[in-house]
């Protein structure tokens, strides 16, 4: 692996701290709306592709290409988070207000524990160069997973088994206590559900990193460059939440794509001493694969957008015409449309039904500020 002087890890560290603070200030200034969560992941992607711009220009086009090519992939890997936090703060009733404060924590955090587990996977690599090949399999199954089940690392199971400890170690109460992690309550100290859904995103971002780590070692090996473009991917996501929790659900092929581009990397990975793939077919297929999921996706809902409307006149036309023939009347469901020509579009429950009579779609929208 490359040796990079300490000087620059220094420098990055201080760069990133000096981007968080300057993030904070500014949320703090233009609020929670839509418009203000476009403006600060324009300025997170920004500053990622300057970073990117200076390791091109410091270490050389191959090295630049590595950085962009891990920072696209985990880019794309984290967008998946962005599915669990939805359901992760719609079951814990987070309120809007303390969404942004729990997410900023939860990546900080993230960010800290995805920086040890690069360090370890990195001399893990280098004192056994095998573990390499275990890292490939991980990834390629991890994608294999996603193709059968339709979701990756979920976390589902990691985050509540952490939340089962957390009571096991912390009374929790019932109410939120403002912004508090913990409160005290008849004099005892228990935690609050902002810091159960707290441990349920940082649990979750770990799972998800034993996905994510590997893949981009299968990019490059050089640590800096591994680092990095994770730290900018993670630290992105805060204003990406916000900026697609309120649609996530349409981005349907978001999954098999994200399920590709594990396969694809794990596959890379395990042939590493049979073919030699150049950086920039890495590159090319994580922007083809993400880049092409989600066009996919936004070009599938514009046409079922068209398709509803017309497909509900339709069956109002055939209501009224039988209403007609038959000498009685249709009464409007309370959308004023006729009978069951209504589509509601909402995520499905677990068990396969609409949930409560509730659109998911609805829940969500009703949690994320926009």
């Amino acid at each position: 692996m490359t040796a990079v002087p300490v000087w620059a890890w220094v420098a990055t560290f201080g760069v990133l701290a000096v981007l968080i603070a300057a993030d904070l200030v500014l949320m703090s200034r233009i609020g929670d709306s839509l418009r203000a969560a476009a403006i600060e992941s324009a300025l997170w992607l920004g500053a990622a592709l300057a970073f990117g711009a200076v390791v091109w220009l410091w270490r050389g086009p191959a090295t630049g290409s590595q950085y962009l090519a891990g920072y696209l992939l985990e880019r794309a890997l984290s967008v998946d988070n962005i599915f669990v936090f939805v359901l992760l703060f719609v079951s814990l009733q987070v309120p809007a207000a303390l969404q942004r404060r729990i997410l900023f924590l939860g990546v900080v955090g993230a960010l800290v524990l995805r920086g040890a587990f690069i360090a370890a996977g990195g001399a893990l690599i280098e004192r056994v160069s095998w573990i390499f090949y275990v890292f490939g399999a991980i990834v390629l199954l991890a994608g294999a997973r996603m193709f059968k089940s339709g979701e990756g690392g979920s976390g589902g199971s990691g985050d509540s088994l952490a939340v089962r400890g957390l009571r096991r170690v912390l009374p929790v109460s019932e109410r939120y206590d403002g912004s508090r992690l913990l409160t005290r309550t008849a004099g005892r100290l228990v935690a609050t559900p902002l810091l159960v859904a707290l441990v349920a995103i940082a649990v979750t971002d770990v799972v998800f990193a034993l996905d994510s780590i590997p893949a981009v070692f299968g990019v490059t090996r050089d640590l800096f460059v591994v680092f990095t473009s994770n730290a900018f991917a993670v630290l992105g996501l805060r204003a990406l939440y916000f900026l697609l929790a309120g649609s996530a659900d349409r981005f349907v092929y978001l999954k098999p794509g994200i399920a590709l581009l594990l396969v694809f990397i794990g596959v890379k990975m395990l042939l590493y001493d049979v073919v030699h793939m150049p950086v920039w077919v890495s590159l090319v297929v994580i922007a083809a694969v993400g880049g092409g999921a989600v066009t996919a996706s936004l070009w599938r809902e514009r046409l079922r957008s068209r398709r509803i409307p017309a497909a509900s006149a339709r069956d109002a036309a055939s209501a009224r015409d039988a209403a007609s023939a038959g000498g009685g009347a249709v009464a409007p469901d309370r959308d004023g449309d006729a009978g069951d020509g209504v589509c509601v579009r909402g995520a499905a429950a677990g068990d396969g039904t609409a949930g409560d009579g509730v659109s998911a779609d609805h829940e969500v929208r009703g949690t994320v500020r926009t």
